[in-house]
C-alpha cells in the first residue's frame, strides 16, 4: 500500500470543483484509492464520499492507493492537489 499526508492550503476547502477534479484523478486507476480525514475513511472515486467529509482548509488529509498502480495514483493525487493549489 502507498500512502501520502497533505495539509489543505486552500482557503474554501475541498469543495465541489476541487472535489471533482480529485476525483478524476483517482479514477483513472485501478487502485483502490481511499481518502482519509477526520477518522472517516471514503472512497476518493466517490465525489459524494468526499463531499461529505467538508474537508475545510488546515486539515490534514490522507490519501492511501492499493492495487497494481497505487504509486502512480498517489504521485498522480499528489500533482493534482499541487496544481489545483489544494495542499501540499
Amino acid at each position: 500500500m502507498a500512502e501520502k499526508t497533505f495539509k489543505v492550503t486552500s482557503e474554501s476547502g475541498i469543495h465541489a470543483r476541487p472535489a471533482t477534479t480529485l476525483v478524476q484523478a483517482a479514477s483513472k486507476f485501478d487502485s483502490d484509492v481511499n481518502l482519509e480525514f477526520n477518522g472517516k475513511t471514503v472512497n476518493l472515486k466517490s465525489i459524494m464520499g468526499v463531499m461529505s467529509l467538508g474537508i475545510q482548509q488546515g486539515a490534514t488529509i490522507r490519501v492511501t492507493a492499493e492495487g497494481s498502480d497505487e504509486v502512480e495514483a498517489i504521485a498522480a493525487i499528489e500533482e493534482t492537489m499541487k496544481k489545483e493549489g489544494l495542499g501540499e
